[in-house]
C-alpha cells in the first residue's frame, strides 16, 4: 500500500472537519532538556481519534444503516461525533471499564450506545453481532486501512507545523495511531512505541513474532487496553524495527501529574504515556538526539469539572 499518498488523501478529505492542533516546547522537571510536543488532545471529542473517524466517513460506502463501533471510549466519542456532523447513524458499544466521563461524552453526540460488561474485546464482539445483524458499516478503532491512514495525519500536520525532532514518543493502544506515524514517517523519523506494561499488545507481538493476546489492566486501560495489536499496526511496526518500550502505571500518573503542575494541561493517562517513558527513564536519547511526544487524549474519569 502507497501509505504516503493515503495519507496524503486523508489530510485533504479531512481538512475542514478536524482542528489543527497546537505545538509547543516544554521544559519540564526532571527531563533536562525542552522537549516538542503536539497538543493532539485539543482534538474534537478530545483525542486524535476524530481523523480516522472522519476519514472512514468521508471515504464513501456508508450503508443507511448507517455505522457501528466498538470502542474504550475515545474512538466511540469520534465516531459518534463525526457521525452527528454528517448526518448519519451510528450505534456506539462501549466496555463498562471506559468509564463515566467517556460514557457521558458519547451520550451528548446524540448517538445510540450500549454498555457492555467487560473489556473492549467485549464490546468489539457486540459491534461485530450488531454489523452482522443490521449491515451497519464497521468503524475499526485501529486496524482499518482508512483508520490508520487518518490518524496518519496527525504526524503529517506535524511535519507542516516544523517538526524538528529526530524522534516521537507515541502512546500505543491498538496501535492506529503510532501505525499511522511510522507509515508516514518511513525512514525519515524515530517513531518509539510506549505502551504500559499493564496493557501491551503491541511489545507482547514483537517479542512473540506476531499478534498475541494479552492480558489488559491498569489507569490506562480504558484507552490503551487493545488485547491485540492491529495486524496493519504490527506490520509496520515490524517493518520499520520501531523500538517499543514499556512504562509503569506510576510513571504514567506521574507524566500526568507534571504536566498538570509545570504546563498547567490536563490529559488522561493514555495522553501521558508517551510522556513517562521521559520522565522515568525507560526511554533515554542519545546525546543531541532531538525528541518529540505526542500528546493524544484528554478524557479523563471521573470528568474533573463535573
Amino acid at each position: 500500500m502507497d501509505w504516503i499518498a493515503e495519507i496524503d488523501s486523508a489530510a485533504g478529505r479531512i481538512e475542514g472537519y478536524v482542528r489543527r492542533t497546537a505545538v509547543t516546547r516544554l521544559d519540564l522537571s526532571g527531563l533536562g532538556r525542552a522537549v516538542e510536543v503536539k497538543l493532539e488532545f485539543t482534538q474534537h471529542t478530545g483525542s486524535f481519534k476524530a481523523r480516522g473517524a472522519f476519514n472512514t466517513l468521508l471515504s464513501g460506502g456508508v450503508p443507511k444503516g448507517g455505522v457501528v463501533a466498538a470502542s474504550g471510549g475515545n474512538h466511540g466519542a469520534a465516531v459518534a461525533f463525526a457521525a452527528a456532523r454528517l448526518g448519519i447513524p451510528a450505534r456506539i458499544f462501549v466496555p463498562e471499564m471506559a468509564g463515566p466521563s467517556k460514557i457521558a461524552l458519547i451520550e451528548r453526540t446524540g448517538a445510540d450506545l450500549t454498555v457492555v460488561p467487560g473489556a473492549y474485546a467485549d464490546a468489539l464482539a457486540a459491534a461485530l453481532d450488531y454489523e452482522a445483524a443490521t449491515g451497519a458499516m464497521q468503524v475499526h478503532a485501529y486496524d482499518a486501512p482508512e483508520t490508520v491512514a487518518g490518524q496518519g495525519t496527525c504526524l503529517r500536520e506535524w511535519e507542516e507545523q516544523g517538526l524538528e525532532a529526530d524522534t516521537v514518543l507515541i502512546a500505543v493502544g491498538g496501535g492506529g495511531l503510532v501505525g499511522g506515524a511510522i507509515a508516514w514517517a518511513g525512514a525519515r523519523r524515530r517513531i518509539v512505541a510506549v505502551e504500559p506494561e499493564t496493557s501491551c499488545a503491541l511489545n507482547a507481538a514483537l517479542a512473540a513474532g506476531n499478534p498475541v493476546d494479552v492480558e489488559v489492566s491498569g489507569i490506562a486501560a480504558n484507552s490503551l487496553g487493545a488485547r491485540r495489536i492491529g495486524q496493519i499496526c504490527f506490520d509496520l511496526a515490524r517493518e520499520a524495527d520501531a523500538p517499543s518500550v514499556l512504562v509503569t502505571n506510576e510513571a504514567i500518573a506521574e507524566a500526568q501529574r507534571v504536566l498538570w503542575r509545570e504546563a498547567r494541561m490536563l490529559v488522561e493517562p493514555g495522553g501521558a504515556c508517551a510522556l513517562a517513558a521521559l520522565l522515568s527513564g525507560a526511554y533515554r536519547p542519545e546525546p543531541g538526539e532531538k525528541v518529540a511526544v505526542l500528546l493524544c487524549g484528554a478524557n479523563i474519569a471521573p470528568d474533573p469539572l463535573s
